[in-house]
């Protein structure tokens, strides 16, 4: 099942590559403003190589890590807060609702008078971005877990912690994917648009500054090129990483056909 899903992503991105190439070719439009396949992928090697492009992918995959480590923690803090007290679980139902239809970006002014245009300011987008998903996920997960294990943990005298550990984790860890999925995807967009809005962090700058950079002096190539890199990255955490941990753990212990 994996291979023909890697067959068929290949093939229809080969496809989708032939048909841009094609358009070139048909001269349409001009190479100024629809570069060709040859164009880019020389612009993006060449980035690669001078360690341009490598730095900013570097820059923003460390924020973006820092972000989701947060939100993890402060997710899985306010759902079992929410999951043994009323009010807490009031308190979280209120704070999703208000905040989890609400896109970063419409934070984004707030944010650079909060926070400035520092690395702060990305952090606090992203973990906006991926912690309503998390709690959302968490809070299903948590309420979908049969009451009969709970009985069992107290039958074999289990701690609340224990419970939380070998019971709880376990069992909401699908809906744990499923969210840091949603999440992930909704902070690399976010983490992409809050680099270009704020620019170089301390003399250094993301894929999405990089991108700016590009655009500012017209060099569609080199926009497609970061462009491209965005898509490859977002595809490999998807088919590598996440399918990797859930082949691992859920399908392996019969929790997912």
């Amino acid at each position: 099942m994996r291979n023909n899903k890697l067959i068929h992503r290949v093939f229809w991105i080969i496809l989708l590559a032939l048909i841009w190439q094609i358009i070139f070719w048909s001269g349409r439009f001009s190479p100024l403003v629809f570069p060709s396949l040859l164009d880019i992928g020389g612009t993006l090697i060449d980035s690669l190589l001078n360690g341009e492009l490598t730095q900013q992918l570097l820059f923003s995959l460390s924020i973006i890590f820092q972000g989701l480590v947060i939100s993890l923690v402060l997710a899985v803090f306010l759902s079992l807060a929410a999951h043994f007290s009323e009010i807490a679980a009031s308190l979280a139902d209120t704070l999703v609702a208000i905040a989890h239809p609400l896109p970063g970006i419409a934070l984004m002014p707030l944010v650079l008078i909060w926070f400035g245009v520092g690395r702060q300011a990305i952090i606090f987008i992203i973990i906006h971005s991926v912690l309503w998903p998390l709690v959302l996920n968490l809070r299903t997960g948590f309420s979908s877990i049969p009451e009969i294990y709970n009985l069992v943990g107290k039958n074999y005298a289990l701690s609340r912690m224990q419970r939380m550990i070998q019971i709880m984790a376990p069992a909401s860890l699908p809906y744990l994917l499923v969210g840091l999925k949603i999440g992930w995807a909704r902070a690399w967009r976010a983490l992409i648009s809050a680099e270009m809005l704020f620019g170089a962090v301390s003399s250094s700058g993301g894929l999405g500054w990089y991108i700016f950079q590009k655009r500012v002096f017209f060099d569609l190539p080199g926009v497609f090129s970061g462009i491209i890199v965005i898509v490859i990255i977002g595809i490999l955490v998807e088919d590598f990483i996440f399918d990797k941990i859930e082949e691992r753990t859920i399908k392996k212990w019969g929790m997912k056909s």
